[in-house]
């Protein structure tokens, strides 16, 4: 144990609170994890990750509106009114038998904070700050998180490591990753937040381990890979992940894209499919892992559609159509919510619109219709991406700028639905004296995409006179 001198942030009130009563029931208490990493790198903590020596059991009898349901010594305690929602503290702990390289079949209760910390991922992560007492006299029971000199347990010297930003597992990096293949991705995640190297004998385990991600579900796969896609750096973690064999167990669909050329005379593509895609995430403005997520898979489906034309030159017909099920499939594998993959679907499958700029407005609708009008920018981020990603010096040509305005101009008066006619179901029914059934439907679809060519004729009066026509034509 170690004193040092160094930033402390402001401390949560609730967090004060938890740390009197379990100081002056004569448990230790130590902050750990995330926060201690966070609080080293002069930053302020998001999550507040603490231990203690206390038992579930007794810290129930300290704050008796908590909760505890797991086996992993974790005590849920809620405050009204506050900084946090719920505060987590968990109990010392040791763990072993990792038959499924995802869960300890054993955990028990620890002694020291010591052997908590052996079990951890990371050096960077297994670093402790005791919470003691500030000043305290003969008689003073008045704790304080505000001290400028704490106690750190820091025995795997992550300290350093942090300094170096370096991410070392604790003590060997194979059994590490045997433990909890999840851990795999978490050392290439923090390196994509942190801008952190892995150090040597690391980076080789994880190599050597990577089929082990394939023990693990999709939901956190998912989890790890949109914290990384969120990340400062998500086209280094991407690569990296490449590097180490573990995006084959993640997202095998991409690596089809090696070495598939894209070269064609006139054409600003020179980089494989692979390459176009991992560039397009780099170069894509958005900030949104789930469009982040789309550009890096966009064309997804080209090494499947590709063939070559009467010159001899590769082309990738419909290469939208199939990377938009392709990526359907993906998402439904990694677990993604069904807006998520509904956002990927449509960004993917519509991401070859045309800005040329004679198309006519019904046409700007169209694209917005199909698109969705919650999805343009992000379809608009994704063609930024797409075009600094396949070559392009600019980001947006002077055709998409033209075409923006444009669709900037029809999201106000545009009837994007048969609910923006003039006239509904009901007035059908009531003016051709039909009963409800799939005929009402058919007709409201003739009508719009009339009134979509010519919005001046979405009138209640030309509507009505219309369905008659229509009536007539079809008896």
């Amino acid at each position: 144990m170690a004193c040092y001198t160094t930033f402390m942030p402001t401390f949560p009130k609730n967090i004060n609170t938890i740390q009197k009563k379990i100081l002056n029931a004569g448990f230790k208490l130590y902050l750990v994890g995330g926060c201690v990493r966070d609080i080293l790198q002069n930053k302020t903590p998001k999550d507040w990750d603490m231990t203690t020596g206390a038992t579930p059991e007794e810290m129930l009898k300290l704050f008796p509106e908590a909760f505890y349901d797991n086996s992993f010594g974790t005590v849920g305690i809620p405050f009204k009114n506050s900084e946090e929602t719920v505060v987590e503290i968990t109990t010392f702990r040791t763990e072993r038998g990792y038959d499924d390289s995802r869960h300890p079949t054993e955990v028990k209760w620890g002694k020291t904070i010591e052997e908590d910390l052996s079990r951890r991922d990371f050096t960077m992560n297994a670093i402790a700050i005791e919470l003691g007492e500030k000043d305290k006299g003969e008689n003073n029971q008045n704790f304080t998180l505000d001290a400028l000199h704490f106690s750190l347990i820091d025995p795997y010297n992550g300290k350093q490591d942090i300094e170096d930003k370096l991410i070392r597992a604790v003590g060997d990096p194979d059994q590490r990753f045997k433990e909890d293949a999840l851990r795999l991705m978490r050392a290439v995640r923090f390196a994509a937040q942190l801008g952190f190297q892995i150090e040597e004998k690391t980076l080789q385990a994880i190599t050597n381990d990577a089929s082990l991600l394939s023990k693990i579900s999709g939901e956190r796969i998912r989890d790890e890979l949109m914290k990384l896609l969120t990340s400062d750096y998500p086209y280094e973690g991407i690569m990296l992940l490449k590097n180490t064999g573990l995006l084959h167990e993640i997202l095998p669909e991409l690596l089809e894209g090696i070495g598939v050329s894209q070269a064609r005379p006139g054409r600003h593509h020179k980089d494989d499919v692979f390459t176009h895609n991992g560039l397009s995430l780099k170069h894509c403005p958005s900030t949104d892992p789930t469009v982040r997520f789309a550009t890096l898979i966009h064309d997804v489906g080209k090494p499947r559609v590709a063939t070559t034309d009467e010159d001899g030159y590769i082309i990738f017909h419909n290469h939208e159509i199939i990377g938009s099920r392709m990526a359907y499939d993906i998402c439904d594998r990694l677990r993604f919510s069904k807006k998520q993959r509904e956002k990927v679907f449509k960004l993917i499958r519509w991401h070859m619109f045309t800005v040329d700029e004679h198309i006519t407005d019904s046409a700007v609708r169209r694209f917005i219709r199909r698109t969705g009008i919650e999805n343009v920018k992000d379809m608009m981020d994704l063609r930024v991406g797409d075009r600094l990603g396949g070559g392009t010096q600019t980001a947006e040509s002077w055709r998409l700028k033209l075409f923006k305005k444009r669709v900037e101009e029809q999201l106000a008066p545009a009837p994007f639905s048969i609910n923006d006619l003039a006239i509904d179901g009901n007035d059908i029914m009531t003016e051709l004296n039909m009963k409800p059934g799939p005929k009402i439907g058919e007709i409201l679809q003739k009508l719009f995409e009339e009134v979509d060519e010519d919005l001046s004729k979405n009138t209640k009066e030309y509507l009505l006179q219309r369905i008659k026509k229509l009536q007539e034509q079809n008896q």
